[in-house]
């Protein structure tokens, strides 16, 4: 940060205009924050990748089905055999299900074959509200066909089950991950700093700048088009709590440690601001473009998930470079009681566990490097474990829901995609040449396949019921076949869709995203370094301790996910995100190390700048690391398998970056290598000291007046 912009927020008088105006710019943008729900879409066009065949289909069969139309099924099951009492119960429930709001189409009961059980057909038309209403509906009808039961086992199956289970499972998103996330920090920082006033000064910035990041998110999806779905919403909160926090450790780490040589606070602050903003600017700038490599996604929810977090980290740059250092020259020094910073008074980092760390690894880096690298590469073998092929309805929930054990027993008792069908969009003229094509597949209920060709249309709807489950992987095998049939009839221009189609197309559309957007945000964050160092050979190396450090995180937690939770898979997606959490946040670190080696190293050479660098940094780093990983637990608190793994998988990938990986691997590196770390720039070629002492950053300890302080 130019030293006049620091100087100017950190000034005795302006100070309380810059406060002034900072509150009230997070005061307006937090009432905006409040309506960020309302705004919120997880109607499945908003997760979907935009050119797979399932879109396609639910664009074009528009004038067949609303898109707003969640099937349901209510089953009634009689182990015995269900009666004819049982059949007209049934059917006068048909009739009041009708009658229930927004529930658009009523059809059956429908017997099974086995004759144990019955099931109802109703069609659900969403709301204005969304998916939000969803789980009162389904509530409505399940109520409906729980009277005079009479030992008949009901339950609520199909798409609409499903969908109010998950419904209910993001319900108030934010505000549970917002408290939990917020519970988690405190207690960190308490124990960090033992100071409750610091800690409560971290998270009201922290909490502002959720605010003010929902406040931003609702004016661009309101006003610009930004998709924001549940899922983009909750991470959001997380995302902004845990990266601010972090930047206010770094800042105020560096502020404390110039209190120490500056008598006038607003001077210190000055003077860190200056130090420390470059560092924690470059870092918010590497997550920002490297969520912004999301945009390149074919998932939609992937790729609006990049302008959300982005805008949020914005916002937490703003609120922690801008009102924090404000609010911490009012306060005054006492806001550190009761372990207050004295002018002249010696550093403890000069003394600290970390300075001792690196006077260990100095002895013998080589070891040190060679044997971390091997530990990690050994954890990182626990990849083969993890099988990021998708997950079924049944394990994507952490715990059991009741519309995955109905959709079970209606497997046992009606074909296994009754309720979901295989929908297929063909050429008017060749809708019976696709309808035979559809019921000759194998693995299609040949009796259930129904055509709807309106004269003169020219286009036609064509649907099948699966004969297995239709999250399975005889289900997604089916649905290859069935394309393949369908293709095959010329002229026909058949698209196949349906929820099963939309699942296996995110599964692939994940993975293909994967495989793009990884090597970007690599590039990204070699280009970043390589400006922010004046270096190539840093940020290779760097480059590789963070892939390193990101398999290692990844094969930890594929074990964790198998052999403790029992978590039978992973999201197509999960590798992609825990990458670009894991390698965009933990980049954070790299950065604030790397800038304070180099400019120890200026003044006293690479090797002495590291260990220097290291023992001011050491315990900041290892704060914010646990701090982020505090915030990515949150994730564990919401009822979904994918979520609970990436907030597992960030959480404990961030805490190896900064004890591990940072700390030891990257400072036994620095001292191996020495001022070759640098090439090609100048402090290669001179590896310091080009000044022992410059005005920006004395040596000594400089009173109010201006004259240095020798310490005893």
């Amino acid at each position: 940060m130019n030293r006049n912009i620091a100087g100017w927020i950190a000034h005795r008088w302006v100070k309380w205009v810059v406060l002034v105006i900072s509150l009230l710019i997070l005061g307006v943008f937090g009432s905006l924050g409040g309506k960020l729900s309302s705004v919120v879409d997880n109607d499945i066009a908003s997760w979907l990748p935009g050119d797979a065949e399932s879109t396609k289909v639910i664009e074009r069969s528009q004038q067949f089905s609303n898109p707003d139309d969640i099937p349901g099924v209510v089953l009634y099951v009689r182990d015995g055999g269900t009666t004819a009492d049982d059949l007209a119960k049934a059917t006068a429930d048909a009739a009041a299900i009708k009658d229930v709001e927004t529930v658009s189409a009523v059809t059956g009961p429908f017997p099974s074959e086995d004759g144990q059980a019955l099931q109802v057909l109703a069609t659900i038309t969403m709301s204005d509200d969304g998916w939000e209403d969803l789980p009162d509906r389904v509530d409505e009808i399940k109520a409906i066909a729980d009277r005079d039961a009479a030992g008949l086992d009901v339950s609520m199956a199909g798409p609409a089950a499903l969908g109010a289970d998950q419904a209910e499972a993001f319900s108030g998103i934010d505000g549970v991950l917002l408290l939990a996330a917020v519970a988690i920090v405190f207690i960190i920082l308490l124990i960090t700093y033992r100071s409750l006033q610091l800690a409560i000064l971290f998270l009201f910035c922290g909490v502002g700048a959720v605010s003010m990041a929902q406040g931003l998110v609702y004016l661009l999806a309101k006003n610009a088009d930004l998709t924001v779905n549940g899922q983009s919403q909750g991470i959001l909160s997380v995302l902004v709590l845990g990266a601010g926090v972090d930047y206010a450790l770094l800042l105020v780490a560096r502020y404390r440690e110039e209190l120490h040589n500056y008598e006038d606070r607003h001077e210190a602050m000055a003077h860190a601001l200056h130090r420390a903003a470059p560092a924690i600017i470059a870092s918010g700038a590497t997550v920002i473009i490297g969520l912004l490599c999301l945009l390149f996604a074919q998932m939609n929810s992937t790729a609006s998930l990049g302008p959300v977090g982005a805008a949020g980290i914005v916002c937490a740059l703003l609120v922690m470079l801008i009102m924090l250092p404000a609010l911490l020259v009012v306060v005054g020094r006492w806001i550190f009681w009761p372990f207050v910073p004295r002018f002249g008074e010696p550093l403890k980092s000069d003394t600290g566990i970390w300075a001792k760390v690196g006077q260990r690894i100095k002895k013998a880096p080589r070891a040190v490097w060679v044997v971390t690298t091997l530990i990690l590469v050994g954890l990182s073998f626990g990849i083969v474990q993890l099988d990021a092929n998708g997950l079924t309805n049944e394990q994507s929930f952490t715990k059991e829901q009741p519309s995955v054990v109905a959709e079970k027993k209606l497997a046992e008792h009606f074909p296994g995609g009754a309720g979901s069908p295989v929908a297929v969009i063909a050429a008017g003229d060749q809708a019976d040449a696709v309808g035979t094509a559809l019921a000759d597949v194998e693995g299609i209920d040949a009796a259930s396949v129904q055509v709807k060709s309106p004269a003169g249309s020219p286009v036609a709807y064509v649907e099948g019921t699966l004969s297995s489950a239709p999250d399975s992987t005889e289900a997604f095998d089916t649905i290859d076949r069935v394309r393949d049939a369908v293709h095959a009839v010329d002229g026909a221009d058949a698209l196949v869709g349906g929820n099963t189609a939309v699942n296996k197309d995110v599964q692939e559309a994940s993975g293909a995203d994967s495989r793009l957007i990884i090597p970007i945000i690599l590039g990204v964050v070699l280009v970043i370094l390589a400006m922010l160092l004046r270096s190539i050979a840093a940020p290779l190396i760097l480059l590789v301790t963070v892939v390193l450090s990101f398999a290692a995180a990844v094969g930890i937690s594929a074990l964790v996910f198998r052999h403790v939770f029992g978590f039978e898979g992973a999201d197509s997606s999960f590798p992609l995100f825990a990458f670009v959490f894991l390698v965009a946040l933990g980049i954070d670190y790299n950065i604030f190390l790397m800038t304070r080696v180099r400019e120890e190293s200026l003044k006293h050479g690479t090797r002495k700048g590291a260990l220097l660098g290291l023992a001011a940094t050491g315990g900041v780093i290892t704060s914010a690391g646990f701090v982020l990983a505090g915030t990515f637990t949150a994730l564990a608190t919401l009822p979904i398998v994918f979520l609970a793994e990436l907030g597992f998988a960030v959480a404990i990938g961030v805490l190896l970056d900064t004890i591990i990986v940072r700390s030891v691997l990257v400072t036994a590196l620095n001292l191996d290598i020495g001022r070759h770390v640098w090439w090609p720039g100048q402090l290669w070629r001179t590896d310091g000291p080009e000044h022992v002492a410059d005005e920006a950053h004395p040596a000594e300890p400089v009173a109010a007046g201006g004259e240095p302080v020798h310490r005893a």
